[in-house]
């Protein structure tokens, strides 16, 4: 089991990276998240994998934290969901987002994520709610508040403010600058942005 690959950065794109160790390059596939934290190619890297194994190929997918490729895994254990998908809803919401909706219940926000459905996101709550609750940090987001409601707020603003051309961690410190000036913009999706705004970079 290959569980860490430390080496140069060879290449990066925002779903692949290669990571060259000792002049063997490996291909991985990563979640946005991670490319976003990833350092420009050429310079010393270390992530965390999972190899998937199929009748037909050999996969390894990488991670920045190993909170990120905990939840990677636990994401492929509910039935029918592969590892691209799970690749997906880990680009397309934060981790302490995701838990947060799944600890509450709330599948409405997950269907907010690029490819979930009711049915999906109904069954990411059933079957993950105790493993969540079993990862070490499963809390809501710091600076806002823990209700369902909410929660799809600061997801729908975040989505927001990425579709706007801000990297996720930006948005995400936007946000939480907007919701410690004032926890009352987290009322509804729009003014939660536009608050948002006044703290993204220009």
């Amino acid at each position: 089991m290959i569980a860490r690959l430390s080496g140069r950065l060879a290449a990066k794109s925002p779903t692949e990276i290669v990571v060259d160790v000792g002049g063997v390059s490996f291909a991985l596939s990563v979640p946005l998240p991670t490319f976003e934290r990833l350092p420009e190619p050429g310079s010393p890297v270390s992530v965390f994998t999972h190899l998937h194994v199929r009748e037909d190929a050999l996969q390894l997918y990488g991670f920045f934290t190993e909170e990120e490729r905990d939840l990677f895994r636990i994401l492929i254990s509910v039935n029918g969901i592969g590892p691209k998908m799970a690749q997906g809803i880990l680009s397309g919401i934060s981790t302490a987002d995701l838990k947060s909706h799944i600890l509450s219940g709330n599948s409405g926000a997950l269907t907010a994520i690029p490819g979930v459905g009711r049915k999906i996101a109904e069954r990411l709550v059933v079957e993950l709610r105790d493993k969540i609750s079993r990862l070490d940090g499963a809390s809501a987001p710091a600076g806002g508040s823990s209700s369902p409601e909410g929660s799809r707020i600061r997801t729908e603003a975040l989505l927001a403010l990425t579709s706007l051309g801000y990297n996720r961690p930006a948005a995400e410190k936007a946000i939480r600058g907007a919701l410690q000036e004032s926890p009352d913009a987290e009322s509804t999706v729009e003014s939660l942005i536009r608050a948002a705004l006044r703290h993204a970079p220009q």
